[in-house]
């Protein structure tokens, strides 16, 4: 029931939007503010193996900040399942942090709120320049024509993560190029306790990502050009039926991963229980894990026959992680600081070296660092083969209703009951529905 409130929580969001700026938000209950900057708070997203992972990584740099500037963070970690309803919430209530991170795809939806500080040509000038990135990293941060709602941090894309020694033992050369490859692949590994591909049935923000791209592939975008739904068309049904049935038909993924929502895909994957999985960065996950570079391999996401390309060769959507202000914050200043500190050069290569992801800064990016392999393959995605999700306000909607239906599908498949085009269009058309509402 809490995903199911986030579809209602971004329209009261919009409507009081204008109420809410003017309440009291970011360090509450701090003595942060612009004429003395002593403290701020941080809503960063759950971009390692675990909460905790995150903390360790983050802490040392936020002191590095404190050091340079005097200002302490106090940092939340949020998981992803949790993080856009704790948005949307703040953005409703105007009781935010004073900085977060946000999904990119979010952008639009949070910039109709009102409640991000926009970031026009003062604002970048003061964290350095807008030309300091990369143009499709800015593009995703918010609706065409506007200035952006945040600013790029992680740059990523999807890779088809496989384990080496499991392909090897079940006499499969390489990893797969194609869906059909895919499955046959993975009904040749799914045995015993050993599956061939892990999901994540439970996070409504994957769901959206994988069917989307699938989507894509069927000639679907679940918009039209005026940005009405169209999750019922013939290639929506024909996309999420794709996804569930590598649980319902081709019985390639664990029932189990139906409930996944906290990255637990990944550690099956580590332990040796699934061999691919779909994600955008997990080289920092598999290395908490155990795993040495040489235990996995990274390959473009499949498609249905062919090359990855454009139209119905995307094989990713354009992932990141954009980091915004919240308009309302009592230290615009020190947050402007901190944006500054963590999209310098320095900053960003450590921080996407750790975390396996791609900088969208242009000066980090060209560090030879990000020329690893499964980089490169993140890089080429990003460049050749990648789309956005829909650019439209009531985007974060889209991803609730649709990413709900799917999840509800994922349970059907994982009781063993049918899962069929009627049954597939039924969840989607009460998904339009609720758009409506």
């Amino acid at each position: 029931m809490r995903h199911l409130r986030a579809a209602s929580a971004i329209t009261l969001a919009i409507a009081i939007a204008a109420a809410a700026t003017g309440c009291g938000g970011g360090s509450t209950g701090s003595t942060g503010s612009n004429e003395s900057p002593k403290t701020l708070t941080y809503w960063a997203s759950n971009q390692g193996p675990s909460i905790e992972a995150d903390k360790k990584i983050l802490t040392p740099e936020l002191k590095k900040f404190e050091k340079e500037t005097g200002i302490k963070v106090k940092l939340e970690v949020v998981p992803w399942a949790d993080l856009l309803n704790r948005i949307l919430a703040a953005t409703a209530s105007g009781q935010g942090p004073d900085v977060l991170n946000i999904g990119n795809t979010w952008s639009a939806s949070l910039q109709a709120t009102g409640a991000l500080l926009p970031w026009d040509e003062k604002n970048f000038e003061a964290i350095g320049g807008r030309d300091r990135f990369v143009d499709s990293a800015v593009a995703s941060a918010g609706k065409e024509g506007e200035p952006p709602a945040a600013v790029p941090l992680y740059s990523l894309a999807y890779a088809l993560y496989y384990n080496k020694k499991m392909f090897a033992e079940a006499g499969i050369d390489g990893p797969p190029a194609t869906w059909d490859d895919l499955v046959a692949a993975g009904k040749k590994i799914s045995k015993g306790d050993k599956w061939g591909l892990g999901a994540e049935g439970g996070n409504l923000s994957n769901n959206i990502h994988q069917t989307f791209v699938l989507g894509q592939q069927h000639g679907a975008d679940f918009f039209d050009k005026d940005g009405k739904a169209t999750f019922t068309s013939d290639g929506a049904v024909a996309a999420v039926k794709q996804y569930i049935d590598f649980m319902a038909k081709d019985k390639i993924i664990a029932p189990g991963n139906a409930e996944y929502a906290q990255n637990q895909s990944l550690t099956d994957f580590a332990k040796g229980k699934t061999a691919m999985v779909l994600w955008q960065a997990a080289a920092s996950t598999f290395a908490a894990q155990g795993m040495k570079p040489e235990d996995w391999g990274a390959a473009p996401v499949p498609v249905p026959a062919g090359a990855p390309g454009t139209g119905k060769q995307v094989n990713s959507m354009v992932a990141g992680i954009n980091i915004a202000v919240f308009k309302n914050t009592k230290n615009i200043d020190g947050a402007k600081k901190f944006v500054e500190f963590m999209t310098s050069d320095e900053e960003q290569k450590h921080l996407n070296k750790t975390y396996g992801s791609i900088p969208p800064v242009k000066e980090a990016q060209a560090d030879a660092a990000f020329g690893a392999p499964d980089l490169k393959v993140l890089r080429d995605t990003l460049s050749t083969s990648a789309a956005p999700l829909p650019q439209v306000p009531n985007e974060s909607q889209f991803e609730t209703a649709v990413g709900t239906a799917v999840k509800e599908l994922w349970a059907d498949a994982a009781a063993g009951r049918p899962v069929t085009e009627a049954s597939v269009k039924a969840r989607l058309e009460k998904a339009q529905q609720s758009m409506q509402q």
